[in-house]
C-alpha cells in the first residue's frame, strides 16, 4: 500500500493512496533508467499511464519494494497545460490543508523564473491512532515547464522521495536539520530526461 506518495497532477486522489496489485513497468516516457541520484542508482519498478494527459513512472534500489521503501525516484509528465504554475499551486494549496491538521507537514519552496522551474520540498507523516509516527516522508518534487514531441506545452515532474518508519522516525527528522540542504542541491543539478512523447 502506497500510504503517502502523491502527485500533484492528480490533484483528486488522496494523500494516503492505495494501490494494490501493481504490474510490471513499462516505459512510457524513454526514461528506462537506471537514475543515478542522491549517491544510489534506481531502476524502474512501476509506471501508470490512467489518463492520456498523464504518465507516472516510479523507480526504485535494488532490493526494495513498493510497497515499504526508503528512496524512491518519480518521473511524471502532465500534456496539456500551459506551465507549471496552476500544478504548484495546487500542490501549496494541498499541503497547506494537511498541515492545519497535521504539524509534522511543513514545505519549502524554491523557484527559477529563467529556467521555467520550481521546486518544493516538503515533509510528511502517516499517524498511529496515539499521534505516533507510523511513516514518515520527506519529498523534494521539481517542476518544469516544457514542450513534448507534439510541440505542445507540458509539465514535467522529478521527484526525490525518503522515508523512514516507526520509531526510526526521530532519529530521521534529526538528522535532516543537518543534511537537509543536500538532497535539495541534488535534485535542483540533477539533468532533467527528455521525456520521448
Amino acid at each position: 500500500m502506497r500510504l503517502l506518495l502523491f502527485s500533484s497532477f492528480m490533484m483528486l486522489l488522496s494523500t494516503l493512496d492505495a494501490q494494490p496489485g501493481k504490474t510490471a513497468a513499462t516505459d512510457f516516457l524513454g526514461v528506462s533508467g537506471p537514475i543515478k541520484i542522491y549517491g544510489s542508482t534506481y531502476s524502474l519498478a512501476w509506471s501508470s499511464h490512467p489518463s492520456p494527459q498523464y504518465y507516472k513512472q516510479e523507480y526504485l534500489k535494488a532490493g526494495e519494494k513498493l510497497e515499504k521503501f526508503g528512496s524512491m525516484v518519480m518521473v511524471e509528465v502532465l500534456t496539456g497545460v500551459p506551465d507549471h504554475k496552476q500544478i504548484v499551486a495546487a500542490k501549496l494549496k494541498e499541503l497547506d490543508q494537511m498541515k492545519a491538521n497535521n504539524p509534522i507537514v511543513n514545505y519549502e519552496t524554491f523557484e527559477n523564473k529563467q529556467a521555467g522551474e520550481f521546486m518544493i520540498d516538503f515533509l510528511l507523516s502517516a499517524n498511529e491512532a496515539d499521534g505516533s509516527i507510523q511513516i514518515l516522508e520527506r519529498n523534494v518534487y521539481r517542476y518544469k515547464s516544457i514542450i513534448d514531441k507534439q510541440g505542445k506545452k507540458a509539465v514535467l515532474l522529478f521527484a526525490v522521495s525518503v522515508r523512514s518508519y516507526g520509531k526510526q522516525a526521530t532519529i530521521f527528522l534529526a538528522e535532516l536539520k543537518g543534511k537537509r540542504s543536500a538532497l535539495i542541491d541534488q535534485v535542483a543539478q540533477f539533468k532533467l530526461p527528455a521525456p520521448a512523447i
